[in-house]
């Protein structure tokens, strides 16, 4: 027999055989035990079910009175509260003592903060001097006549209202009412104290049969489903008036449905008025307990699975763990590291991946020291362009100058003395000694002006009673630091552009000054100006890409030594108009006068 068993094994298909061995390991039992399981089962969850929801409602009784234990002492707290007292019958004479008081009554804030329980305290009162901050409320024709208002004025004991109201900033919510006397002010008024929903719906969201807390009114504060809080227990159509039968276990028909209705009652410590606790659960429901029978049967088949689980997960496991450690140097090059060599053996796919990644990796490897020293001999380029652009730009200075007023001189020693000339000799020689010394570095406020004044000198010289200067110094900027050559350009232009097509006398003017921690300097002239579009132009020229052709090439120069030197930001603004006269000005970042010491001993 054994023989034949086996020669039936043999010679049975592998699919076959493992048909046989699931109905022969896994079905029968499975039905067998199952079936005893199951009758045995649904018995007890008839009866656990009842047991269980009764305890639930003791436990849910329980934790709403903990709950409400809260509001309750905070209550009693505040009815011999002196501060409160105080705040609520206090007279204030104006909008701004009322709104000191208010800032300091912190106590209500406090609280909510303190204890999640607590969504909101509001305190309403006959002061007429106060107004609704949210907390404090006075008593209005319209509260006076709400029922939960009227009640707390019968007396100093603690009533439960849900209250609902159309206010700007309703309640709705399950709030202590009660109301505060206050003998010495011969005065009172009344507390509210809102629980937070949240917390409610909290206590309940894991019950597993619907449960519901009701206020004496019938209106539900607290539900498993938050859309019924604020219904009456009308309105959910229960079967029967639950509030007038009272405690118990009742049978009833809802929506159709056999369910079973276990009411209880609480009556919180120091209060008038309690709440009902309702826990509704359909027959159906209650042996759905029983079929958990099927889950049983369901780990059998999966204890059976788990054989081939493991199989699978000792393969999986072999993969996995080949794909982790390529998957952490997969991490290592994200994270910087191009050094990464992977040893992830074999043949199969993963090994291919293997080897295809330590190549990716040995190319980005050549790829980056590629770029890395392209972009330093880019940099290095860039560099020496900046340092020759601000050379040559500070270089380029009118030559039209210096030939105009060496004329100058020769023909004033020629007409008059000696003294002038000397005079007018050595302020040149200063200038160009000045101009040949600028180097890229910087100079300071003093020294640049002290080459403006030179210049205008020697300009007045020329022109004689044609041009009249003025320079404004802020004591404070006398030794910041400044860029060669950034003023004397711009004064040059004023004297030029001021002076021509003009026969009156012009005034050129130059202001320095300090402007949150930035350096203001404006050259103004009151010479022809210009038109608008001539402005426009010449705005143009001097931030445009091209180089200009002629005139503009010094102001072109100022703006484009601010703009490297100090971002886009900063550059030279013009105004100007026809008659009127021409400002120029620019701001750039205060800098001391210690950043150019190096430059100025040279």
């Amino acid at each position: 027999m054994n023989r034949g068993v086996r020669l039936l094994m043999n010679n049975m298909r592998m699919r076959n055989k493992l048909l046989f061995s699931y109905v022969l390991i896994v079905m029968i039992p499975v039905l067998v035990v199952g079936g005893c399981v199951t009758f045995y089962l649904r018995e007890q969850a008839l009866n656990s079910a009842i047991a269980q929801t009764v305890n639930n409602v003791e436990k849910i009784k329980s934790q709403t009175a903990n709950l409400l234990r809260v509001p309750t002492d905070i209550s009693n707290g505040l009815m011999f509260d002196k501060r409160l007292r105080e705040m609520a019958n206090r007279r204030y004479p104006g909008m701004v003592e009322l709104m000191n008081a208010y800032h300091q009554y912190k106590d209500f804030n406090e609280y909510t903060q303190q204890y999640r329980e607590i969504a909101t305290i509001r305190f309403y009162s006959y002061n007429p001097t106060l107004v609704n901050n949210l907390e404090f409320i006075p008593v209005d024709s319209k509260i006076e006549r709400q029922q939960w208002f009227q009640t707390a004025l019968k007396g100093t004991a603690i009533n439960w209202f849900y209250i609902q109201d159309k206010e700007d900033n309703p309640v709705n919510r399950l709030s202590l009412v009660r109301q505060i006397p206050f003998p010495e002010y011969n005065t009172k008024g009344v507390l509210m104290i809102s629980l937070s929903q949240t917390e409610l719906n909290h206590m309940l969201s894991k019950e597993p049969f619907e449960t519901l807390i009701a206020d004496r009114n019938g209106i539900v504060v607290a539900a498993t489903r938050p859309q019924s809080v604020g219904q009456t227990l009308g309105d959910l159509h229960l079967g029967f008036d639950v509030q007038r039968a009272g405690k118990g276990i009742y049978e009833a028909k809802i929506n159709g449905k056999s369910s079973n209705i276990i009411v209880d009652e609480l009556l919180p410590a120091s209060s008038v008025s309690g709440f009902t606790i309702i826990s509704v659960f359909s027959t159906e429901h209650i042996v759905q307990g029983a079929n958990r029978i099927s889950l049983i049967g369901a780990l059998c088949v999966l204890a059976v699975l788990v054989m081939a689980l493991i199989l699978i997960t000792i393969i999986s496991w072999l993969i996995t763990k080949r794909l982790q450690r390529l998957s952490y140097e997969l991490g290592k090059v994200a994270a910087g590291d191009f050094h990464v060599v992977s040893s992830v053996e074999g043949r199969d796919e993963i090994g291919d991946l293997s080897r295809r990644f330590n190549y990716m990796v040995n190319s980005i490897r050549q790829l980056m020291a590629q770029v890395y020293e392209t972009s330093e001999h880019n940099n290095r380029l860039e560099l020496a362009q900046k340092d020759i652009k601000l050379k040559m730009m500070a270089s380029q200075i009118n030559p039209h100058f210096l030939f105009n007023a060496l004329e100058s001189i020769r023909m004033k020693a020629h007409l008059n003395g000696e003294a002038e000339i000397a005079t007018t000799v050595r302020l040149l020689g200063r200038l160009m000694r000045r101009n040949l010394e600028i180097g890229s570095g910087k100079t300071t406020v003093l020294q640049e002006l002290d080459m403006v004044r030179s210049y205008l000198q020697i300009q007045q010289f020329r022109f004689g009673n044609r041009l009249i200067y003025e320079v404004n110094l802020e004591e404070s900027a006398t030794g910041l630091s400044i860029p060669p050559l950034i003023i004397q350009p711009l004064v040059e232009n004023a004297v030029i552009h001021g002076l021509e097509n003009k026969e009156e006398p012009v005034t050129v003017k130059v202001d320095i000054a300090i402007e949150r921690r930035e350096l203001k300097i404006k050259v103004e002239d009151d010479g022809i100006g210009m038109e608008a579009g001539q402005l426009t132009r010449l705005l143009a020229r001097i931030r445009g890409t091209d180089e200009p052709e002629g005139s503009s090439i010094g102001l072109r120069n100022v703006h484009q030594r601010l703009t490297l030197m100090y971002g886009e930001r900063y550059g030279l603004h013009i105004e100007s108009a026809l008659q009127e006269g021409t400002t120029v000005y620019f701001s750039i970042p205060r800098e001391e006068e210690s950043n150019v010491q190096s430059n100025d001993c040279r």
